[in-house]
Parts: structure tokens; sequence; C-alpha cells
């Protein structure tokens, strides 16, 4: 595909993305196309070629897999035998253990009923990640949300009796204050599917999507800082209180049940994306794919590469992504200079981070909400000179 043979690291990590929707929610800004009728046999024959093609390129005779993600779009929307058909593509350049392995799939409710849930169980799947967003009917409608307040609880039915141990569900907050939301109720249902994870994600008003036009016309307007403030720390209150560790900025686990696959991002492992717009990492090179799905396709069909751009990450770029990755887990940081220590013993003063008494350092709930600030210092800070004593 145009490109020579590069050595590098083998990656143990693989996110698929599955392109397509029945309808693009409102917020939505990922590289997806509205189809409710996906062709699944082009897409598997699509994501073959890149596979193939970055083997090649990399000089990767084979990989050995610890992680499998398929995101979306709307995998769920591919019906049966489309997951399958994947194991057998990745199967063709990667191996694993079906007992080790944690193969993650997201799932809209709508699209996820009993024959599903048992077709993705016995083609490998063991880890679900449910898009709920909110229970609130007015809100599901203004998302665009195919699927109705008990969508939820069906699908989460459906799959704990094919078997599925381990189901994360996704929830929004941070929207419009215009609409009377119950956030605190909105937590309770989903406590009541007794999910294993979490995960929150703060409504942003990207440019392109239809939210974002809405919000630049007047038609729409985010909430308060201190709204969004105030939901995640109550989300934060809520969750760890009914047992749940708090153990990323956005996510909440029962312990053990953790997301493997996205602490390989955390820890800069290495990780291959395959699909329009997913992204790869083999540090310090990281490559990214097209977005638009029929450029995608062609691309492959022609027996070019779909990779759009490619970057080394390094230098200063480097020093605040360490940073900021270290920081936004429960694992935290560990100072290596006194102009980190110090700061550090700052944050913990103001209620920012705590000391875990192993020499780390981790935020808390109100230091995650100003990550991005915190970050910035920190790698400031990491040029000081002068070497820490003790804890340091």
């Amino acid at each position: 595909m145009g490109q020579g043979v590069i050595a590098s690291v083998t990656p143990g990590h693989v996110y698929v993305h599955a392109p397509f929707c029945a309808r693009r929610c409102s917020y939505c800004d990922f590289a997806v196309t509205v189809d409710a009728r996906p062709p699944v046999e082009a897409w598997l024959t699509a994501l073959s070629r890149e596979l193939d093609g970055v083997m090649r390129a990399r000089g990767w005779p084979r990989l050995q897999l610890d992680t499998i993600y398929v995101g979306g779009g709307t995998p769920s929307l591919f019906g049966a035998g489309a997951i399958g058909g994947l194991a057998a593509v990745l199967g063709q350049k990667a191996d694993w253990d079906s007992g080790a392995v944690e193969w993650t799939a997201e799932a809209n409710p709508e699209r996820f009923e009993q024959d599903l849930a048992d077709d993705w169980l016995a083609a490998g799947v063991n880890r679900l990640s449910m898009g709920a967003q909110t229970f609130d009917p007015d809100i599901l409608v203004w998302m665009g949300r195919l699927h109705g307040v008990d969508g939820p609880a069906k699908a989460f039915a459906a799959a704990r009796s094919a078997g599925f141990e381990n189901i994360s569900i996704d929830l929004i907050f941070g929207l419009p204050e215009r609409f009377a939301r119950d956030w605190a109720a909105d937590l309770e249902r989903a406590l009541e599917l007794n999910p294993d994870h979490v995960s929150l994600y703060g409504l942003t008003a990207e440019a392109a999507t239809p939210l974002g036009r809405w919000v630049a016309e007047g038609r729409e307007h985010m909430p308060r800082e201190e709204r969004y403030e105030e939901e995640y720390l109550l989300a934060a209150e809520r969750l760890t209180g009914a047992g749940y560790v708090h153990y990323e900025v956005s996510n909440f686990a029962r312990p053990g049940r953790e997301s493997r696959h996205n602490g390989a991002y955390w820890t800069d492992a290495a990780w291959i994306g395959l699909g329009p717009g997913a992204h790869s990492s083999v540090p310090p090179e990281r490559w990214w794919n097209v977005r638009d799905w029929a450029e995608y396709r062609a691309r492959l069909h022609e027996g070019t590469s779909p990779v759009e751009d490619r970057e080394n990450v390094g230098g200063e770029s480097r020093i605040l992504e360490e940073a900021w990755l270290g920081l936004r887990t429960r694992s935290g940081v560990t100072p290596a200079n006194r102009a980190q220590c110090d700061l550090l013993d700052v944050w913990v003063l103001r209620g920012l981070a705590e000391h875990t008494g192993t020499g780390a350092t981790r935020l808390t709930a109100n230091g995650w909400l100003v990550l991005d600030t915190l970050a910035v210092t920190y790698a400031e800070a990491s040029h000081h000179q002068v070497a820490g004593t003790g804890r340091c």
C-alpha cells in the first residue's frame, strides 16, 4: 500500500470502527454514515484489506491480541453474523486467547435483542458498552436517539439472559438548562440496571454537528459551567457511594471491571485502528484514516492506503501528553523533581489531589474537573532541574 517495511513494536490491542448509523444524533461528531442497512460484506472486505496492508507495511508476522474493541457508529445495527465475520477477518492476521481477551462491542438499546446477544457471545464478544445516554423521553427525542425510556432495561435483560457478565452503560451530562432534566434520577435508573461499568460524557457542541449549528445560531444554549461541575460531582458521589471505583476521569467500574482496552490508550500502549476515521499508535508514531466511508472503501479497493495523515509525538508535546495521561487515571503520577512534588502538595491542600501512600499522587473528582489546566502546569514543572528527595 505504498509504504516500506517499518520495524516497530507489535501492538496487542485493536480498535475496529463500524461507521454506520440509522440516524445521526444531534451531538455526534464521529465518522458516521447514515445507512439503516449497512453493507456488511463491503465493510469486512475493506477491513481485511486494511489489516493486510498494515501488517505488510509494518513487517508484523502476526498479532497477539489482549483486547478488541468494536465501536461506532452502531455495531449492533449490523445484525447477526457481522461480528463472526469480523472474527474471521482478524483471525487471518491475529491470535487471541478466548478465555483471556477483553472483546468489547458497542450497542444501542433499540438494536440489541436476544438473538443478537446470543450471536455476539458465540462470536467471542464478552463485554458490552450500552449507549443509554439518558432516561428522559423528551431528551431522547432531542438527541435523536431511537430507543425509548425502557430500551436500556430490555437490552440489559437480553444481554444477561445470553450470559454477558460485563456490561458498561454510557450517560451524558451537562445538557442545556432549558431541559428540566433530573440528573439524579438518570443516575438512579442506571444503577437499577446494575451495570458493571459506567462511562460519563459531558455534552460538547462540536462545530460540525447539528448541536454545534444550533448553538452558533443562538437556537440552543449550553449549560453554565457551575451546572456542569455540579452534575459531574454528583455522579462521582452517587457512583462511588454505590461501590464503583472512580478509576479514570470519566469512568467508574466495579472492582476488576475496569476497561482494559481504554487502559491501553491511557498508558500509551501500542494499538492499531481499522476503519474510517480510526487512529493507530505505535509510540512515538501515530496515524489516522480518512473519515469518509466511501473514500476509505475506494482507496482500499484501489490498493492504496486509507491513512489520511501521521505524526511523531515528541518534545514538549510528549511531555504534556505524559502529564495528561498520568493525571487522568487513578494510578496518578510520581513526581520527578522538587517543583513537581511541591506542586502536588499544593493540589492536595486545595482538595484537587490526594497522596496514595505509595509515592504517587492522583487527582480527586474536583481535580479532574480542571484536568487540562493541571496537566499543563505539571508538565511545565518537569523542566525544573532540582531532583526531589524522600517522597519525591
